[in-house]
């Protein structure tokens, strides 16, 4: 579970980041979940822009948090943030301790 103080760290770290992942009008397919899956691999800390499903982005954004173990950090109009920590330590790239 992610602090405050962690969570505008996070956000001020992805200010620049342009979104890696759409949602489009498929929804969250398992296409969309492993592309997810792997950009979190990679980055540990990503942004997801929903095309599609604008009004529903709060309940979808719960539901990647599940289904990707991640956590959201920042949901700024239809764009949310997402950090899930680099199981191995040597590819970490993001350290908040």
């Amino acid at each position: 579970m992610l602090t405050g103080s962690e969570r505008k760290y996070l956000r001020g770290l992805a200010h620049s980041f342009k979104p890696v992942v759409l949602v489009g009008k498929g929804g969250l397919t398992e296409r969309v979940l492993d592309s997810l899956d792997r950009a979190l691999d990679d980055h540990e800390l990503i942004k997801v822009k929903f095309n599609e499903f604008k009004e529903e982005k709060k309940t979808l954004s719960r539901q990647i948090e599940e289904k990707a173990k991640a956590e959201t950090v920042g949901l700024i109009g239809n764009v949310a943030i997402f950090y899930r920590e680099q199981k191995d330590e040597r590819k970490r790239k993001i350290n908040l301790k």
